[in-house]
């Protein structure tokens, strides 16, 4: 079946005329837009509007002022030398007396010299000497000694109480035991106990610095022990 179509329906003869139409349009709207015109007021209220709002946000710059230094103190009121006008008839009752240093030259000055050495050795304690002192007999002797010598306290017994007690004490010049004291106890009555048997200990023989006798501390231990 053909389809029939009518020639004055048909708008493809009617292109040219169209296009003719949409280039005069445009054309119109170009020369339209060159000439449209804004108004001089109307964009110097925009530009003072942008002008003012740059103005509020900007930042004012602040300055700090110097801190001034403190005005220097003011000076001193100087102190007159305070002058006693003396008459020229007046005595004068203090008189300075200048003696003759040549008169005393064959003078004798006696100079007395004190052995600070000697005071410090009296009273420095040795721990560790070249001669170290020694109990009568030696160490042995000295254990039996302590053996023989303690006494073990009633109540330490009653109360099973036992330990090893260290007396420490200094060997003087002579040998004599002085400066007795407990550097590590047990019990005040196994304490007190050793103090007493070091004390009743006869001379030692002192010990020696460079072939002189000196102080030197020394430490017992006193074992408590019940059988």
């Amino acid at each position: 079946m053909e389809v029939k179509k009518s020639p004055k329906a048909d708008l493809e003869n009617k292109r040219g005329l169209f296009l003719e139409i949409g280039l005069a349009l445009t054309l119109a709207f170009v020369l339209l837009a060159f000439e449209w015109s804004v108004d001089s007021s109307e964009a110097t209220g925009l530009q003072d509007q942008q002008e003012m709002e740059a103005e509020e946000e900007m930042i004012p710059v602040t300055r700090q002022e110097p801190i001034k230094p403190p005005p220097p103190p003011p000076p001193a009121p100087k102190v007159a030398d305070v002058l006693n006008i003396v008459d020229n008839e007046e005595e004068i009752e203090d008189e300075l007396e200048i003696e003759d240093s040549d008169a005393d030259m064959d003078a004798e000055v006696e100079i007395q010299v004190v052995a600070e050495e000697e005071e410090e050795d009296e009273a420095q304690v040795f721990v560790i000497v070249e001669d170290m002192p020694e109990f009568p007999g030696g160490a042995l002797e000295l254990q039996k000694w302590i053996a023989k010598s303690v006494k073990y306290p009633v109540i330490a017994q009653e109360n099973g109480i036992t330990g090893r007690v260290f007396v420490t004490f200094v060997v003087n010049k002579v040998g004599a035991v002085e400066q007795i004291r407990v550097v590590r106890g047990v019990d005040p009555s196994l304490d007190k106990e050793a103090v007493r048997v070091i004390s009743q200990m006869p001379k030692w023989k002192p010990g020696k610095q460079r072939g002189k006798a000196v102080k030197v501390s020394y430490t017992v231990p006193i074992n408590f022990q019940l059988q």
